[in-house]
């Protein structure tokens, strides 16, 4: 089945939506929650493109269901896919996908790093994979969730919200709570992790859609922004392995094009560090999923869809060679004695 690319999913999926309204500069109620929930339509099958994809995938790895949304337990099961032998001696390695469901290639992406590459590394790494955290939004092709919560704001609520800030954090979800107890569940997040790779994108429909539905939700007022063309990469300031992003940056090149900075040299915003990676503060301070663990090299994807340079394929091929290059530059560090392991790479689970 060839997956429809994400412009033309999004453009049925919001483009006749309407954005619920409280009144002018009033943050949304309940009922404008319920009104924006009620008014969202499922749009393709989680269980047709990504867990039908994960049962031949048992044959090799350790497939899990680690939870499931309560509006739907049978429709929308929680899974995630490691490795079988789970060794101390190895680094290990969380990618996840899927946080906000809309972005398709950060699920298919997962899901063909897992068919087609993963296996390459898996007796160098210990590998986590969660391909899709959100699956109400995959279905339903929406950057929240149904309670209209920003599931990549809700992994800290106690994070710190700076006023008019776009990266603050949001109420915890079910989303984040199931994937932040399935860490636990396997002998926890801290200090165990050297790597986590967490796949995104960047639409248009953030413009179009998304940014004026938060602006309506919030009851503040809504200020256009630009959509990067391109591919970009998303790291903690302070923490930033420069080099460490500019080979993946100098891979995902040979797959898709990287985004420019505009011309007040950012990117959404946020400063421009090197070519294509923008700097934010911790994401764990934020309540972003990239800050769900202490690894010590951690960053964001953000693929271009609706570039009409790129299609699907592409996409999801980008989301591939950035996790496969972001291991490479880690297994030659270690060859080369630069030490990337450490306390993070003795985790059992």
């Amino acid at each position: 089945r060839t997956l429809v690319g994400t412009a033309a999913l999004t453009t049925a999926a919001v483009g006749r939506s309407t954005i619920p309204s409280a009144g002018a500069l009033k943050p949304w109620g309940a009922s404008e929650r319920d009104e924006w929930r009620t008014s969202r339509k499922v749009v393709r099958s989680y269980r047709e493109e990504v867990l039908t994809k994960l049962e031949p995938l048992a044959e090799r790895w350790e497939v899990e269901k680690y939870g499931a949304l309560s509006q739907d337990p049978e429709r929308f099961p929680l899974y995630s896919v490691r490795s079988r032998r789970w060794e101390a001696s190895r680094p290990s390695v969380l990618i996840t996908g899927g946080v906000h469901g809309y972005e398709t290639s950060g699920v298919q992406g997962a899901l063909l790093f897992l068919q087609s590459a993963a296996a390459a590394y898996s007796e160098s790494f210990n590998l986590l994979v969660v391909p899709c955290v959100s699956p109400w939004g995959y279905e339903t092709i929406q950057r929240w969730n149904a309670q209209a919560v920003d599931p990549n704001r809700s992994f800290n609520p106690r994070g710190e919200v700076v006023a008019g800030r776009s990266f603050n954090p949001e109420a915890a979800t079910e989303e984040s709570a199931a994937l932040l107890s399935h860490l636990e569940a396997l002998g926890g997040r801290d200090g165990r992790f050297l790597c986590h790779i967490d796949l995104h994108e960047t639409t248009d429909t953030d413009e179009s859609e998304f940014r004026p539905a938060k602006a309506a939700r919030d009851g503040v007022a809504f200020e256009p922004g630009t959509i990067p063309d391109g591919f970009y990469l998303v790291a903690d300031v302070t923490n930033p392995r420069l080099d460490w992003h500019a080979a993946i940056i100098d891979a995902v090149r040979r797959v898709t094009h990287i985004a420019p900075a505009d011309p007040d040299g950012t990117i959404i915003g946020e400063p421009v560090l090197q070519e294509g990676v923008i700097g934010i503060p911790s994401p764990r301070s934020l309540g972003l999923c990239a800050g769900v663990t202490d690894a010590p090299y951690a960053t964001t994807t953000e693929v271009y869809p609706d570039s009409p340079k790129a299609d699907a394929d592409t996409c999801n091929r980008a989301q591939v060679a950035a996790i496969t290059s972001a291991l490479d530059f880690l297994l030659a560090e270690r060859r080369a004695g630069g030490g990337a392991g450490g306390a993070a790479a003795k985790a059992e689970l």
